[in-house]
């Protein structure tokens, strides 16, 4: 659809192009303006009628967004931004900068910004950072007809009706109502007869993570957000945290990889921005990597009486990396998932260890006979048998036991990636060939 609307567009057949949008869904609109040239992103979306643009505008990329708000006229901007979800503007205040965020909330209706202000109020990355406000909330007190009456009065002011959150005087949740309830239920019922009171919540604290992870063991469509006080605030939709996955598992990727991720898109980021990134990981492995070298040189005098030694160096540093680079990543997808929550560090690390063990001897036994055909001494095979399968242990026992030890110091086990993992085991595999040889060819 885009190479058509870009057509269009080209030839100024406005009236074409308008009609191209009508059938289709706000999510597939965005995603073809995304894919325009930018001078042509504000045309097309001035072709949506008022109410289509606001839900448009809600899944274009930030960027986009951000330019958007920078061609429309004041007022156009504040229309937009005022019809958006709170928890859809929250997020795109967070990209913008502070003084066109401070532009924006002056110029917005009184209970817009309150609403607003009390999302940005929270920190980044927690449940009432990406709750919305926007939920229908019922009195214990009210009966199945006084309950329904109030829905049909206030559903055009809530993102979700599936799910009616019960709360006392107070406004503290005391349980939750399905819609298939109240629907099915006497008018004259109590809504205490039909409440139920075993409610999953979050505060307003709560790592996102944990809030995705809640919805997705228990399959909700939505989690009630609480203060200290337990009194219901807003909700959290799987919309969101749909959002929130993808962001996460993209950000642990780019971790892994030793690249420093951000929360705009990495290919539409300037070079220079891409290089400042990745070149912080780069510095880090060239200068440990010096370390390898050094030990080396300091070995000339074992490899100047057995020059074949020197032959397998890569062999073995290679291979310890991608063992330790499999079991941390295994590992630390395990605690991104809770999979690995009911074993325990002691039992994952034990487990590892035993699997870089049978590997080790697997791949040990292999190069042993690979080696002595080589170089025609079983001597040389021998070392570089046992040292692979030294190595091997140790690399997984390393990529196993460093995440726990990162997560442990509160950091990011993504940050125990596959770089780092790689480049210790090079500098101490290094040092066990070295030792494993001196004592076996009596150097």
């Amino acid at each position: 659809m885009r190479a058509q609307l870009q057509g269009l567009l080209d030839i100024g057949d406005l009236q074409g192009a308008k009609l191209l949008l009508v059938p289709v869904q706000p999510v597939d609109i965005a995603e073809a303006i995304e894919g325009l040239p930018e001078s042509m992103q504000a045309i097309a979306f001035r072709l949506l009628s008022k109410d289509e643009a606001i839900e448009v505008y809600e899944y274009l990329d930030s960027t986009v967004q951000q330019s958007l708000l920078e061609e429309f006229k004041r007022q156009d901007a504040i229309e937009v931004v005022e019809q958006m979800s709170p928890d859809d503007r929250a997020r795109l205040f967070d990209e913008l900068p502070a003084k066109v965020v401070r532009r924006l909330l002056a110029q917005m209706s009184p209970p817009e910004r309150q609403a607003t202000a009390l999302l940005l109020g929270y920190q980044e990355d927690t449940a009432g950072r990406i709750m919305t406000p926007e939920y229908i909330s019922l009195k214990e007190t009210l009966t199945v007809e006084q309950a329904l009456e109030r829905i049909r009065s206030e559903d055009k002011a809530s993102e979700i009706v599936y799910y009616l959150y019960v709360t006392d005087p107070s406004r503290r949740l005391t349980g939750t109502v399905s819609l298939r309830e109240l629907v099915t239920r006497a008018p004259e019922t109590p809504l205490t007869e039909i409440v139920n009171r075993d409610t999953i919540f979050v505060h307003t604290d709560t790592d996102q993570e944990e809030v995705a992870r809640l919805i997705q063991r228990y399959d909700l469509l939505a989690i009630p957000v609480v203060d200290r006080e337990t009194r219901l605030v807003g909700v959290v939709t799987v919309d969101d945290v749909i959002d929130i996955l993808e962001r996460e598992t993209t950000e642990d990727i780019y971790t892994l990889g030793g690249v420093q991720s951000d929360r705009d898109n990495y290919f539409q980021t300037s070079l220079v921005t891409v290089a400042r990134r990745r070149v912080v990981w780069l510095f880090v492995l060239l200068l440990t990597n010096t370390v390898t070298g050094t030990i080396i040189r300091s070995q000339e005098s074992v490899l100047q009486q057995v020059v074949a030694l020197a032959a397998f160096i890569p062999l073995l540093t290679g291979t310890g990396g991608n063992v330790g680079a499999q079991s941390s990543t295994v590992v630390i997808r395990g605690l991104n998932t809770d999979e690995i929550r009911a074993l325990g560090p002691l039992q994952v690390i034990l487990r590892e260890a035993r699997a870089g063990l049978l590997l080790g001897s697997i791949l040990g036994t292999v190069a042993t006979l690979w080696a002595a055909w080589l170089q025609g001494s079983w001597l040389v095979a021998i070392v570089v048998g046992i040292s692979l399968i030294a190595i091997s242990l140790l690399a997984s026992v390393a990529g196993s036991s460093l995440p726990f030890l990162f997560r442990r110091f509160g950091l990011d086990p993504a940050l125990m990636s596959a770089p780092f993992i790689t480049t210790a085991v090079d500098v101490l595999g290094v040092l066990i060939y070295f030792n494993i040889a001196r004592r076996i060819l009596r150097l």
